[in-house]
């Protein structure tokens, strides 16, 4: 084996097993890396049923809808207990099997190099990693240098972006009554047709850029089906220089449509990456070279027949190289991976073809610990906490080792690349207003000696009173209370729902019965019960509430909101007599018992501007008693709490 031979490993997190369970991942790289380069993993998830064999038809099937073009299966991880090497060795055939299987037979696979890793259980040793340099050979070998790169995100998006590219389809499909069987294989022959077209000549396809840093961008390119390439394989093109220019489209590459400068402060990840918009037209206004009538063509059924509408939307999302030409992007990531959605949709129509269509949608995520965006595509006649949703949702956690307590696919995690300033998307603007988010972050400290700090998981918005011009003053506490704790519920993806105003909120009392019609449009105030009522029925969250005879009791629970924090890590509302705070975080020793909490507190009246809010205290660290003997909790008033759990689903 040469010496500089060597394994960069771009996912250090995903390269473990799972559960200490032995099984069997597959190794994500792209032909745009350098060869034996690992970018992500995902986890074998289907296996034959009279063995532990991965089935790879249907692996296949999954990678195929779930990759993005641009990135492909370069080898197999083992997780084991004995026998390594023969393990490794079967993996990496299977590997190569499933990526040309990915590529529906098409390239020069047989030579190409691929990875196996294996780790063993019972010695807990290090990975090993292994090569095998083709299909015909017998052995594989060590490798012994790996290299694991320490920034990944910078080393994927500074050299490569995304093309995305929307198509609607619809088209009809006639089938004899009597013979309803047939309209399966006259589906078969419209999607067969559809997908030939992609590639037909007078097809036309327009590339531009998304995101834009002033008006004078790149002009749009438009490239013809007459002259794209679909022989030439992906690791024999010719890639350009970041300059290249010319009106030749072969000498264009991706980064002609990028940016060229970007803010210091740039955070390298799939949402900021460099994003290339690809339109499908069809072009039909080519000069014929001799004039011709119009024809209409009349074929007349033979039976009676039916006629049925199939639509739906193709949306497609690929990575490229910035150094790759233009052309070859379109012709060898768009096209196949619109050709690919298109059979996924068609697989999943098919056996509902004749009753009642699936309505179904690609979405793009890009889950934490996944350096590449992922495409999941939804059956959106399911709600979302419906069993069938969640258990898909179940396995593609599973598939990329995703946590299980909390949602990371759900349609509110999806990708935002709508944005066409740069930067990425704003959290804070919502309804015309600017909302602060976590304010908390700087503060002072708290003044607990030898504490420890316990503090909220997330992000949220600071909500106080007279925010979006509406008087508040003195009864809405509460309810800016229960709009922080949901905002928090919202950027954590658990709702995509707006925050609710005052008036909507009321209205929710209403509908569950709680309140009378008459309570819509009051000022009156509302506690703990009514906050955990809106929270069930708005975001079905469970809360637990606890009430105090007094302030000084609440001290004395310090310890469980500590663990509140830990373990749910969602904001907390304090209420006592007609107040209403926000809690935030305690800073508690145990052993002296002394305590403080972080108040976030809704009772605020001024503008927006954060130095004046941590400075005027209404964001800050509170003692239960201070130095002066002065109490934040009025001993002598009834308190309770509302702690919100944080749902544990996916």
């Amino acid at each position: 084996m040469e010496e500089n031979t060597s394994v960069r490993v771009l996912c250090t997190k995903l390269l473990l097993p799972h559960k200490n369970e032995p099984g069997l991942q597959w190794l994500i790289g792209s032909p745009f890396f350098p060869p034996l380069t690992i970018i992500s993993t995902v986890r074998c998830i289907h296996t034959l049923s009279h063995s532990d064999a991965p089935d790879l038809l249907k692996e296949s099937e999954d990678l195929r809808a779930l990759l993005l073009k641009g990135f492909d299966v370069t080898g197999a991880f083992v997780i084991g207990k004995s026998d390594s090497e023969s393990k490794v060795r079967e993996a990496i055939d299977a590997a190569r099997r499933l990526r040309k299987l990915l590529s529906n037979g098409g390239g020069d696979l047989e030579n190409k190099e691929m990875i196996g890793a294996y780790v063993d259980l019972n010695s807990k040793t290090d990975i090993r990693f292994f090569m095998s340099k083709s299909a015909s050979s017998t052995s594989i070998e060590p490798v012994n240098s790996v290299v694991y790169e320490d920034k990944p995100e910078k080393f994927v998006w500074e050299t490569g972006c995304l093309l995305r590219c929307e198509v609607p389809i619809r088209f009809p499909v006639y089938f004899p009554v009597n013979n309803p069987i047939d309209a399966e294989k006259i589906y078969w022959r419209a999607t067969e047709a559809v997908a030939a077209k992609l590639k037909d000549p007078q097809v036309v396809y327009m590339v531009e850029t998304i995101r834009k840093t002033s008006a004078e961008g790149p002009k749009p390119l438009i490239l013809r089906g007459a002259e794209l390439d679909f022989q030439t394989d992906v690791s024999n093109i010719k890639l350009l220089g970041k300059d290249a220019q010319g009106s030749d489209p072969k000498c264009i590459p991706c980064a002609h449509f990028c940016l060229k400068s970007k803010p210091d402060l740039q955070k390298f990840s799939a949402e900021n990456a460099d994003t290339i918009q690809v339109s499908v037209l069809l072009n039909n206004s080519e000069k014929s070279l001799k004039s011709i009538a119009p024809v209409a063509e009349y074929v007349p059924a033979l039976e009676e027949a039916r006629l049925l509408f199939v639509s739906f939307k193709l949306e497609v999302l690929c990575y490229a190289a910035k150094d790759i030409p233009v052309m070859y992007a379109v012709s060898k990531l768009i096209i196949p991976g619109l050709v690919d959605q298109l059979y996924s949709m068609k697989n999943l129509i098919l056996p509902n073809l004749l009753t009642e269509h699936p309505q179904l949608r690609p979405y793009h995520f890009n889950p934490p610990g996944v350096l590449h965006p992922i495409t999941v595509i939804y059956e959106l006649n399911y709600g979302e906490t419906e069993m069938k949703q969640v258990e898909i949702r179940k396995s593609l956690h599973l598939r990329l080792g995703l946590p299980f307590d909390r949602p990371l696919l759900r349609i509110a995690n999806v990708l935002d690349l709508s944005t066409t300033n740069f930067g990425g998307r704003s959290d804070l603007i919502r309804k015309g207003s600017t909302f602060l988010k976590d304010v908390h972050i700087g503060i002072p400290s708290s003044g607990v000696s030898g504490g420890s700090m316990s503090l909220v998981q997330g992000s949220y918005e600071y909500y106080h009173y007279l925010q979006d011009g509406f008087n508040d003053s003195g009864w809405g506490c509460a309810y800016r209370s229960l709009q922080t704790i949901i905002s928090w519920f919202r950027l954590q993806h658990y709702t995509s729902i707006d925050v609710p105003s005052h008036r909507e909120i009321q209205q929710s009392l209403v509908e569950i019965g709680d309140k009378d019609p008459s309570f819509i449009g009051s000022r009156e105030w509302i506690g703990a019960i009514e906050l955990s009522f809106v929270l069930d029925k708005l975001l079905g969250v469970s809360c637990k509430v606890k009430d105090f005879r007094s302030g000084a009791e609440i001290p004395e629970k310090c310890r469980e909101l500590a663990l509140h924090f830990e373990n749910q890590g969602t904001p907390i509302m304090i209420g006592g007599g007609v107040l209403a705070y926000t809690l935030l975080g305690v800073d508690y020793n145990e052993a002296s018992g002394d305590c403080a909490f972080l108040i976030l507190d809704p009772h605020y009246t001024g503008n927006d501007d954060l130095k004046k809010i941590v400075n005027g205290g209404w964001c800050g660290w509170k003692k239960a008693v201070d130095s002066k003997g002065k109490s934040f909790f009025l001993h002598d008033k009834f308190y309770n709490l509302l702690l919100p759990q944080r749902p544990n689903m996916v």
